[in-house]
């Protein structure tokens, strides 16, 4: 079931309980502590608790499920080259979900909710507001993965009220409470003292300002979102979110990014992925885009076809024996993925993947976030400062990539195709800059192709479905463990099918789709 807390996972068994029970005899000073086994405790310290979930947490939006072998593929960041099922959407089917979406709630989010409940209880922001804010980063993967879901009912199975079967929220109140809950986090760590968190936080090694400015650029992503389908509450918000306590990121340095140790017991989840599989190609729609715009991102985000040394992608959706033919014709992911010297397959391909960073939020999405409020309008922000936001993020992007060499970022900003148009056109740069900018997070570069339409992708012609996903459908073990609410969740929304669209999903209202 969904919602089952992990809260009593460590628990002696009752035989053994007996048995010692038996051996204490009459001695009762011995029967008090008779049930407490120093090798399985009932708790742990909540830093070494956050440090568990914050990994867990990435591994299920950015590591080589949910991500990798399903999203990155829908959005066309990625081809499948030799197990062809995902590319062609079955891998977004009701059977094939249940991991993804359980997981969130059994583990992270519920590991994150003992945080919380520790850090109000000892009246600490310090630890209370970074798992909150690590909870809605979560809860924004669920909603706008499949809309309404468990959310002000989550995470209660072990509370008083035991609920076992909770509520599927509407999305619209779902969003209602993470900006909420994001506002609260930035406004608690205002003059907090030390982070408790220290070390165990892998993300700000506990600093509660890094920690204040992702709540606030959270929020901000999260009010752009909306942006379709309620303006006035998006423009509401992104000035809440701009003027938050602590403000928003301005660089790199704030980037919300797990660095990984790379010792091979905690790796990037690619690397690990990529460490014995040779299946993933460059689809052929993120590689022309880049090779259209003379984008220096390609030798970083792809390496050279083995076959003909240049950056090549493969077509997305194909049959089997088609893809195939693409094994040496066809760009692999960027080395920098790959765990090193030699990874799995024909050649040798990296060297550290293993401590490359997973990135939760960048300043380059929170820099075009803000150039496409200030061509709107919105936030605070107005059209004559959408150029130096959008170039912002662009040159963000690169930086974060590696691409350092300011004379190649110039010459790609000064491309008439690049060079920033202002108005409707404009909107669209700014849509194709954040879809290129969001590789390896496959999940928000699908939200935004489905809010702004960019760029156009051109749906598999052999797959299960006729079009690209817009949502994915709940999963079959919701449907047994908790059928009433899926199905009231499902009626409210219109369906549970892959092209339902939930309530922010309204492309007629986007100036970008037309």
């Amino acid at each position: 079931m969904t919602l089952m807390t992990h809260t009593h996972r460590a628990s002696l068994a009752v035989a053994t309980a007996a048995l010692l029970v038996a051996a204490a005899g009459c001695n009762n000073d011995k029967l008090t502590s008779v049930n407490n086994n120093p090798n399985a405790p009932t708790s742990a310290p909540a830093p070494a608790v956050f440090t568990n979930a914050l990994q867990s947490a990435v591994g299920t939006w950015l590591g080589s499920g949910y991500d990798l072998r399903d999203i990155s593929l829908l959005i066309q960041h990625f081809a499948e080259n030799q197990y062809i099922a995902n590319d062609q959407y079955k891998g977004v089917q009701s059977g094939s979900l249940t991991t993804q979406f359980a997981s969130a709630y059994q583990n992270d989010l519920e590991d994150f909710q003992i945080v919380v409940r520790a850090g109000v209880a000892a009246k600490d922001p310090s630890l209370s507001a970074p798992a909150s804010i690590m909870q809605q980063w979560e809860f924004g993967y669920l909603t706008d993965s499949w809309g309404d879901v468990p959310y002000s009912q989550a995470l209660a199975g072990d509370s008083a009220a035991a609920v076992l079967a909770p509520a599927y929220d509407p999305q619209q109140q779902i969003y209602a409470g993470m900006f909420a809950a994001l506002t609260k986090a930035a406004t608690d760590l205002n003059g907090a003292t030390a982070s408790s968190l220290g070390s165990a936080d892998q993300i700000y090694r506990g600093s509660n300002a890094k920690w204040q400015k992702f709540a606030n650029s959270l929020h901000a992503r999260d009010a752009m979102r909306i942006v379709n389908v309620d303006q006035a509450t998006a423009d509401k918000e992104l000035k809440a979110a701009f003027a938050g306590a602590g403000g928003v990121f301005t660089s790199n340095s704030d980037n919300a990014q797990l660095n990984w140790p790379g010792d091979n017991i905690f790796n990037n989840p690619w690397a690990v992925n990529f460490s014995s599989r040779d299946d993933d190609r460059m689809s052929k729609t993120l590689v022309d885009t880049l090779n259209h715009y003379n984008d220096p991102r390609v030798s970083i985000y792809a390496m050279p076809a083995t076959a003909t040394g240049k950056f090549v992608g493969q077509p997305n959706g194909l049959t089997n024996a088609q893809a195939v033919a693409y094994s040496d014709t066809a760009s692999r992911p960027g080395a920098i993925f790959y765990p090193g010297p030699v990874a799995y397959g024909s050649g040798a391909y990296g060297g550290n993947g293993g401590k490359q960073p997973s990135y939760l939020m960048t300043y380059a999405e929170l820099a075009l976030i803000q150039a496409e409020a200030a061509q709107r309008g919105l936030g605070g922000l107005n059209a004559s400062q959408a150029a130096g936001f959008y170039n912002a993020g662009i040159t963000a992007s690169m930086n974060q990539w590696g691409v350092t060499d300011a004379s190649k970022i110039t010459a790609y900003l000064a491309q008439p195709q690049v060079a920033y148009q202002a108005g409707t056109a404009g909107l669209k740069q700014i849509a194709l800059q954040k879809w290129i900018a969001l590789y390896s997070d496959g999940g928000q570069a699908w939200f935004e192709w489905r809010r702004t339409c960019t760029p156009k992708l051109v749906p598999s012609k052999v797959a299960v479905l006729s079009y690209v996903p817009r949502r994915l459908v709940y999963p079959t073990a919701e449907k047994a463990a908790n059928n009433a609410q899926v199905q009231a969740a499902a009626s409210r929304m219109g369906g549970d099918a892959n092209n339902t669209p939930m309530w922010w999903d309204k492309t007629s209202a986007a100036p970008t789709c037309s």
